[in-house]
């Protein structure tokens, strides 16, 4: 769990972008990283058991900086004003499927899948998908996955509005191979992230993605 404090701070950091103020209130920041580590060390204690991919590995891997990436925004706020999670067998910027936590005051959710693969790897995924749709089509089925998550996020940026190229529209599996990002997700209240069982909670629901990680890495990692 997060501290009020730890909220706290995300939300005066919010309020206040910008460098003088984050430098102000280092000392704020340290202790919010301490807190933020710690529980990304709780999430890999309660998901390795759950998921051995994930045995190698360390909190490292799975945070992300505060500060954000301003060269090509529009937006020039020097630092991120909510946390990420992310634990994949790949290591943060490799090409795995993989889990994920956000946590913002508007819009927390726990996710997983593979978001928005590159050119390379999206067809890799369709590949599989045209010739294994059956096996995605009973992890979506499944009573828990249909439950949390329902099916794939979908909006009008990650899906085709016709058959990529190389399949025809009467594919039974067209209405999963015109999507461009493989993510499923679950929103939750922030202030859930204070009660002492969030990480076991948020975890057992996580661990309903394993068949559709391993899926999507199996994939990006089989022969052609």
């Amino acid at each position: 769990m997060l501290s009020k404090d730890s909220l706290q701070f995300l939300d005066d950091l919010k309020a206040n972008n910008n460098r003088d103020w984050f430098l102000e209130n280092k000392k704020r920041y340290e202790v919010f990283k301490k807190d933020y580590h710690q529980l990304v060390a709780h999430i890999l204690d309660t998901m390795k058991p759950l998921d051995p991919s994930l045995e190698m590995l360390e909190v490292k891997n799975c945070t992300f900086r505060i500060n954000r990436d301003i060269r090509f925004s529009k937006d020039k706020s020097p630092y991120k004003d909510h946390l990420g999670v992310w634990l994949s067998s790949g290591y943060k910027g490799n090409n795995r499927a993989g889990y994920y936590i956000h946590i913002a005051k508007q819009t927390s959710f726990i996710a997983g899948g593979f978001y928005c693969p590159e050119s390379q790897d999206l067809k890799k995924i369709r590949k599989e998908i045209a010739y294994f749709y059956e096996d995605l089509d009973e992890i979506i089925a499944a009573k828990n996955f249909k439950k949390i998550f329902g099916d794939f996020d979908r909006n009008e940026t990650n899906v085709l509005k016709n058959p990529p190229r190389g399949y025809e529209k009467e594919h039974p599996a067209i209405e999963y191979l015109k999507l461009k990002s493989f993510e499923t997700s679950q929103k939750f209240n922030i202030e859930e992230i204070l009660e002492n069982d969030f990480v076991s909670k948020a975890c057992q629901k996580l661990i309903l993605l394993k068949p559709l990680n391993d899926f999507m890495n199996r994939a990006l990692t089989a022969d052609e």
